[in-house]
């Protein structure tokens, strides 16, 4: 039977950004091996007769239960995957999960690769439980991106910096237009035991105020509308982090931008 969905243009526009993005995070060496992992909602994209064409996939129970997510179709990168392998061949490295009203989750594969089904990302729990706070929030957000930022990761070995505040005072301090893009700041969550519920439920409470998350030793998490949007949200934040850390790495303390210089960015922001 011929795949119809990889016929579907809007669905393999999404497939294209995916692949530009994921050489992106390959490139900035933020995607070590298979690190990394993205969800986007894709309900109402496929088709009734799109979905019934798709191979049989497999199905498990997730605990937990995501009730809003009832009839919601996400797309996300298989577990084990790479991201140099999805810049090159997205349909063969993600996969497309749907889930019942019974919060079972089943996936199938957009395309068969080398005989397996692509299994999603270890790191479900987390962006299942993101996806559900942002479809009960408004709607506009779709994507969760995770990445392992190495400007994060380092940023976060150094126990004065294990806190929102200390990371934000990095961030805004350092180029101006990072507070213009993002004025909420970045949230934290301390390390938690990676594809863990606890770590989603953490994340899911400091998104509430923030659309970044830095993981303590870990990365970062950035929610947005469109896959390219994050992508731009955190890599803004991880070169503000790059020239603070390039400074004291010459031996130097950067003057950082003052309060008063900051006020006056927001206020020519309206923020």
């Amino acid at each position: 039977m011929k795949n119809k969905i990889l016929e579907n243009l809007s669905f393999e526009k999404i497939l294209d950004e995916i692949a530009e993005v994921a050489g992106y995070l390959w490139q900035r060496e933020w995607a070590e091996r298979n690190a990394g992992n993205i969800s986007i909602n894709i309900t109402g994209l496929l088709s009734k007769n799109e979905l019934k064409g798709l191979r049989p996939g497999n199905r498990f129970q997730v605990n937990p239960p995501f009730k809003t997510l009832h009839g919601q179709v996400f797309l996300m990168t298989g577990t084990g995957t790479r991201m140099r392998d999805l810049a090159k061949n997205p349909s063969e490295n993600i996969c497309i999960v749907i889930v019942d009203e019974k919060s079972q989750v089943s996936y199938f594969s957009c395309r068969e690769s080398k005989g397996r089904t692509i299994k999603p990302t270890s790191e479900i729990y987390s962006h299942l439980a993101i996806q559900q706070m942002l479809l009960q929030k408004d709607g506009t957000k779709k994507v969760v991106l995770h990445t392992h930022v190495t400007e994060f990761i380092a940023l976060t070995q150094i126990r004065k910096f294990q806190s929102a505040r200390a990371i934000n005072g990095v961030i805004w301090s350092m180029h101006p237009e990072t507070i213009m893009f993002c004025p909420k700041g970045a949230g934290f969550v301390p390390y938690i035991l990676p594809g863990t519920p606890a770590i989603a439920q953490k994340t899911v409470k400091v998104l509430s105020n923030h659309d970044v998350v830095v993981w303590g030793k870990h990365g970062g998490l950035v929610v947005a509308p469109t896959l390219s949007e994050a992508f731009d949200t955190i890599d803004l934040l991880a070169k503000s982090v790059k020239i603070f850390l390039t400074c004291r790495n010459s031996g130097f303390e950067p003057d950082g931008l003052s309060p008063q210089e900051l006020h006056q960015i927001r206020r020519s922001t309206g923020d």
